[in-house]
């Protein structure tokens, strides 16, 4: 069985996106087993090098850096509301208690948001996007500026990389949109790793930006690979030279901007958490009413786990573990990616054996779920109105992809 399952869970994976493909016959294998390789020889050296490992160790001690800075500032603004202030005015009988999520975590986007605006206009993101696209572009057979918004999608978020070849969008064809839509869902933002880094790290420990990293970058060829199968094609637009525009005109209009669509995503995953969480004890107040399933209560997260637990089996996680697995994926795509990490962090009501947590905390590192797909629709029709019924056609073939494109990253992961 153990030489079994993964060869059953891959053959199964890549099935699954073939067998929605529009022409299974167009598939180019060759497209597939380069982008299995690349995914593979990524994760050799992002998780098994000595010397890159201890570079994420020091990325992981400046993530707190960054931490504690941003709980300087939110102390500055909400005073002994923010994490790790001091001075409160009363005595405190039970420090865990005084976290509050909003003030404590979820202010870290605002900072990174920033910061990777000024990264960017400084012309140190775009050096290493496009140091890096040139691994996906000739071998997985797509054109400079799908090369260069797919790679951007690990630092940036999936409307501000699709930004940068905006010019081109009109000019793409259906699988080329569906690949920026695709990748945009598989991978996620610099600015979220930082606060899901500050969330795990009790569970992980250092090194834990180095994972969120390696998650998004592996997961681009598999999302290049599984848009490919699903729409088979030749055609790709390319520029001559593979420069960008500037976003920004100045350091302070990147710090403006960056900080300004921070706010956004923070108060956009505010609201999002309070209407999800409150859904989600609406449904289970409502299923509560139907009678036990062998002893234990129906709840969203039980059915979701039943119907995505073979996906789990498939990235090879023990059966055993593949039900509270598969809740953990159900989570993320019909919620998102941030409720199912939070029920990763809740380790008395989700025991998982260290293999299979880390498993999982590659393949939940995207931002696959339904929300996304209305989230990248307004994003991307707003800068390509003409374009909005070719978006609407491939949206579902995207989310489909990019869940599938996660799990392979999960099951490379597992084998190694």
């Amino acid at each position: 069985m153990e030489y079994l399952q993964p060869t059953i869970g891959l053959f199964s994976l890549l099935a699954l996106g073939a067998v929605f493909s529009e022409s299974i016959k167009s598939i180019k294998i060759r497209f597939v087993v380069m982008a299995i390789l690349i995914q593979l020889i990524l994760a050799i050296i992002l998780t098994k090098i000595e010397l890159i490992s201890s570079f994420f160790n020091i990325l992981s001690d400046g993530v707190m850096v960054l931490k504690a800075a941003n709980d300087y500032g939110t102390g500055f603004v909400f005073g002994y509301l923010a994490d790790g202030a001091p001075n409160a005015p009363f005595d405190i009988t039970n420090p865990g208690g005084t976290f509050i999520f909003a003030f404590g975590g979820l202010t870290l986007i605002i900072l990174m948001s920033a910061i990777s605006a000024l990264l960017w206009h400084l012309r140190v993101i775009p050096l290493i996007v496009n140091a890096l696209s040139v691994l996906f572009k000739k071998p997985l057979g797509v054109g400079g500026p799908i090369g260069l918004g797919a790679t951007a999608n690990v630092f940036l978020g999936q409307v501000e990389a699709p930004l940068l070849i905006k010019p081109y969008l009109s000019s793409m064809t259906r699988h080329e949109l569906l690949i920026i839509m695709t990748v945009g869902m598989s991978t996620i933002a610099g600015s979220v790793m930082v606060v899901y880094t500050t969330m795990l790290f009790p569970i992980y420990g250092s090194g834990l930006i180095g994972h969120f990293l390696s998650a998004s970058l592996i997961s681009v060829p598999a999302a290049i690979m599984y848009a490919n199968m699903m729409i088979p094609s030749n055609a790709k637009t390319d520029f001559p030279d593979e420069k960008s525009d500037d976003m920004y005109s100045s350091i302070m209009d990147a710090i403006t901007q960056g900080t300004k669509n921070g706010l956004d995503i923070f108060l956009n995953v505010i609201a999002m958490l309070i209407v999800v969480m409150a859904l989600v004890f609406l449904v289970n107040s409502m299923l509560g009413l139907l009678p036990n399933l062998n002893g234990n209560p129906i709840t969203l997260e039980l059915m979701l786990g039943y119907l995505f637990a073979p996906l789990a089996w498939f990235m090879g996680i023990p059966w055993s573990e593949s039900i509270i697995a598969g809740q953990l994926l159900g989570v993320k795509t019909a919620l998102n990616e941030f409720v199912a990490y939070l029920y990763l962090s809740d380790t008395e009501n989700y025991q998982l054996s260290d293999k299979t947590r880390m498993i999982l905390l590659y393949a939940l590192c995207g931002f696959a779920n339904f929300s996304s797909v209305g989230i990248l629709l307004s994003g991307l029709s707003a800068m390509v109105p003409e374009r909005r019924a070719d978006l609407i056609s491939v949206s579902g073939k995207a989310l489909w992809c990019a869940l599938l494109a996660s799990c392979l990253t999960g099951f490379i992961i597992g084998i190694l």
